[in-house]
């Protein structure tokens, strides 16, 4: 397991897959058997790397490091700073295209992704990074596939994360496929994670309030559309905001990607994915109380969403714990 870092990385880029896969190590240590991941961080130069939040690691020279079969390849996201001396690094890129020959898996968290679509390793797939990244990314390499909902995409051995934490996500998964979901699911829970999100489930919802800027009429009228989904409609809502039904629409357009209908639908199913997720009500009473109509109207409104029916997407989370 080699996670690849560069100067001004994003630390929990580094640490959140480490830390998933170290949970898995620890539970085989404690049945007595050999830990599954030899975890290495390896940066161009090697040695002390420092990271966006000022965080110094150690790492290993890259060129020393020769990728195996069994390996999997993690590169970091970061800093545009550190993102463009990355993208520009040949040494880099072509021990990428070399590991890619080899390993078992290549992936990237965050803005990772922009590295390894440098060393054309992404063309003509899908490929997943920071909501905020999607668009340069799409321009950088138009060969690209970009996903914009999804945190985190698989084509075949390559694997892509969105922003951060998904790369947490991201090493959960991989951990599913080589050791199980108990092994995965109980290294969530040493994480404290609260649920395990699949890479299907949308990176829009954590985006949505921050990329309506604090001075754009469209924030507050969003945190407060939040409260009152039961009484919620386009009218309603252009009036929360001070717009006219037009403006609204053009406001919605330019700065969230969707329409005003669509984006109070997406902020009810964010409210009803949430109370799911709580196992304590009814399809029902989740659908009334997220705004719904009727169960069927909350079907279809998640099918449409995230690719899925309700009762599909509680079963993702695991049982009910008392």
């Amino acid at each position: 397991m080699i996670v690849v870092g560069f100067p001004r990385a994003q630390s929990l880029d580094i640490t959140g897959p480490f830390e998933a896969f170290d949970g898995a190590n620890r539970q085989a240590q404690e049945r007595g058997a050999a830990p599954p991941y030899r975890l290495v961080l390896a940066s161009r130069a090697g040695g002390a790397l420092i990271t966006s939040s000022a965080l110094t690691l150690a790492t290993r020279r890259l060129a020393t490091l020769a990728p195996r079969a069994t390996d999997t390849v993690i590169v970091a996201g970061g800093a545009d700073a550190g993102v463009r001396a990355a993208i520009v690094d040949g040494e880099l890129r072509a021990w990428l295209r070399r590991a890619a020959k080899v390993v078992r898996r290549l992936a990237s968290v965050c803005s990772g992704a922009f590295v390894l679509a440098a060393a054309g390793l992404l063309d003509g797939l899908p490929a997943a990074t920071h909501w905020s990244a999607c668009d340069a990314l799409a321009r950088f390499r138009p060969a690209v596939a970009v996903d914009r909902d999804a945190i985190f995409v698989r084509a075949g051995r390559i694997w892509t994360s969105a922003g951060v934490t998904t790369g947490i996500d991201m090493a959960l998964a991989m951990v599913e496929e080589d050791l199980g979901r108990a092994i995965a699911d109980t290294a969530a829970s040493r994480l404290v994670l609260y649920a395990r999100r699949p890479g299907f489930q949308s990176q829009w919802s954590d985006a949505l309030l921050a990329q309506a800027s604090a001075g754009d009429p469209l924030a507050p009228a969003i945190a407060w559309a939040r409260g009152h989904l039961g009484q919620l409609d386009v009218p309603t809502l252009a009036r929360r905001a001070g717009l006219s039904l037009r403006t609204l629409h053009r406001r919605c357009v330019d700065t969230l990607a969707t329409t005003p209908a669509k984006l109070i639908e997406r902020l009810r199913v964010e409210h009803a994915r949430g109370l799911l997720a709580a196992r304590r009500h009814p399809a029902k009473l989740v659908a009334a109380r997220s705004g719904f109509a009727d169960t069927a109207q909350l079907a279809r409104a998640f099918r449409r969403t995230l690719g899925l029916l309700p009762r599909d997407y509680a079963a993702l989370l695991g049982p009910r714990t008392a």
